[in-house]
């Protein structure tokens, strides 16, 4: 089925507010085995198509993850010269060689230790003189390749995927957005302050995340039990735009205990790690 088709069979669902309850759950008991486990899902997924079109989340919850994932990618030998990486979102008004594009950060801490070059990446320009040309063309390349194979997310403290701010529908597509002041404030902690943070984005829409063939969400810290219990168990509603997950098939959503908590959440899935398991 096509990512287009995807995307008409969940739109229903998503707006109807019914909800699914196969999303997968693996619970971690702590941070660091978060994200040995994603790593090696990740890797996995690389080796079984080598081809494979991959969009990766920057902020704080992947990072460790990547780092991880480099390891296990020199250890094993993984080729990873013919994947094709999208970038998930990026600030708008800042030029390309400023320390704070998300490009930047992907490049330094997700490309270079992986050996993945810029000629592999397709990217959301800062400096964009038409967003909304800018959106079209990106929107074009996933086409190009057939959709997502594999996204790789953090979960916004508001429930935001990328910056698909709330209220933000299922059918979404790739846009600029303005930002909301807890995104602001959320993302002023890595710049040194909120007033450092752009105020707008570009940001893959919600149309293609949610026709990814698999999607791997990561829930680190006690600061996400809330959004982590109202994605996974709340209705489906643009107002928490991670909540159309629940939605779709092919979702592991890995959350270390202190994110799980005590609510009550589904059963966790059985956390199989293959390749490159210590």
């Amino acid at each position: 089925m096509s990512w287009r088709r995807r995307i008409a069979t969940i739109s229903p669902i998503a707006c109807s507010g019914t909800r699914r309850s196969d999303v997968d759950l693996i619970v971690t008991e702590d941070d660091a085995a978060l994200s040995r486990v994603a790593a090696t899902q990740i890797a996995e997924i690389i080796v079984a198509r080598p081809t494979a079109a991959i969009v990766l989340a920057t902020g704080s919850s992947p990072m460790a993850t990547y780092q991880e994932l480099a390891a296990i990618v020199g250890r094993e030998g993984i080729d990873v010269s013919r994947l094709r990486v999208f970038q998930l979102d990026e600030y708008l008004g800042l030029a390309a060689d400023d320390r704070r594009t998300l490009y930047g950060w992907m490049r330094r801490g997700v490309l270079a230790p992986l050996g993945i070059g810029d000629e592999q990446v397709v990217r959301l320009p800062s400096d964009a003189a038409d967003p909304e040309l800018a959106s079209q063309q990106y929107e074009a390349a996933v086409a190009a390749v057939g959709g997502f194979d594999l996204s790789v997310l953090g979960l916004g403290p508001n429930g935001h995927l990328g910056f698909n701010e709330p209220p933000s529908p299922a059918t979404a597509p790739t846009r600029a957005v303005s930002l909301t002041a807890e995104s602001i404030a959320s993302n002023g902690r890595y710049w040194g302050g909120a007033e450092l943070v752009p105020r707008a984005a570009l940001t893959a829409g919600m149309d293609l995340l949610l026709a990814a063939r698999r999607t791997l969400l990561l829930v680190p810290g006690a600061h996400k039990r809330a959004i982590l219990q109202t994605t996974v168990r709340g209705p489906i509603t643009p107002e928490v735009p991670a909540s159309f997950l629940q939605a779709i098939p092919g979702v592991t959503v890995i959350a270390d205990r202190a994110a799980r908590g005590e609510a009550p959440l589904p059963e966790p899935a059985a956390a199989g790690v293959g390749v490159g398991a210590a």
